[in-house]
């Protein structure tokens, strides 16, 4: 039994590093081709959007000396690599893809539309949006969500190298305890950074369900399609 029929997955830029300090770890994105082909087997229909951070961060760039602008536009670039990357591990595993760009780019990818990413789905592609928003002073979250909502997905998935959210960072307190699920209201009032101010305020407004998720382990991305309880709900 499928709990989601029409999802949306976020993959951060870091998580494909795997056991490297840079760049893509061929072995972690073959392990998430696997497991994204497993659901697509179910029949489920699947958006995704990779951040950038392996190879460039615009904020950190702009910390070296580059300009906001110019930096964020650099990490749009990077969210296309990783994109074309995924899309080729994928072919591999003989998924179809499409992979779209927020900015025109033709013939990297085709330029974003939400009814042509809704076409790509209805027809069993999955959609790959990469370029964030398209703009500056926009994270990889907010587009996320932005997209989500376009496409009407039913949840977000947000796949990360932790289980799930804690009261405070679990590799530094050993105290830190895990929500099964929590509000968006109770993530402000304690102030945790699951993702940017903007993207989950949009969230919020939509209703938007969100899972945040350990990718890593294998498996867990078709228990969460399966209904189980893995990592934790962020809900209204």
């Amino acid at each position: 039994m499928l709990k989601y029929k029409r999802i949306l997955l976020k993959l951060s830029g870091e998580s494909l590093m795997g056991e490297k300090q840079y760049g893509i770890d061929e072995n972690r994105l073959s392990d998430y081709a696997e497991q994204i082909k497993d659901i697509v087997d179910m029949g489920v229909q699947v958006a995704i959007v990779v951040g950038g951070g392996n190879i460039f961060r615009g904020l950190s760039g702009t910390a070296r000396g580059f300009d906001r602008v110019k930096g964020d536009q650099m990490g749009m670039l990077a969210t296309v690599i990783n994109s074309l990357a995924l899309s080729s591990a994928l072919e591999k595993e003989g998924v179809k893809g499409q992979v779209f760009t927020s900015i025109r780019m033709e013939p990297v990818g085709c330029f974003y539309s939400q009814p042509d990413a809704v076409e790509a789905l209805e027809k069993g592609k999955i959609a790959i949006v990469s370029g964030g928003t398209g703009n500056p002073f926009f994270t990889t979250d907010t587009a996320s969500v932005l997209r989500a909502v376009e496409l009407n997905t039913e949840v977000m998935l947000k796949g990360t190298r932790v289980d799930g959210i804690y009261t405070a960072d679990p590799e530094k307190d050993p105290n830190a305890t895990k929500f099964d699920q929590i509000t968006y209201d109770e993530i402000y009032k304690r102030g945790l950074k699951i993702m940017d101010l903007t993207a989950t305020a949009l969230a919020k407004d939509n209703r938007l369900p969100i899972i945040v998720f350990n990718m890593d382990t294998v498996g867990n991305l078709k228990k969460v399609l399966s209904g189980e309880n893995i990592g934790t709900l962020v809900h209204n």
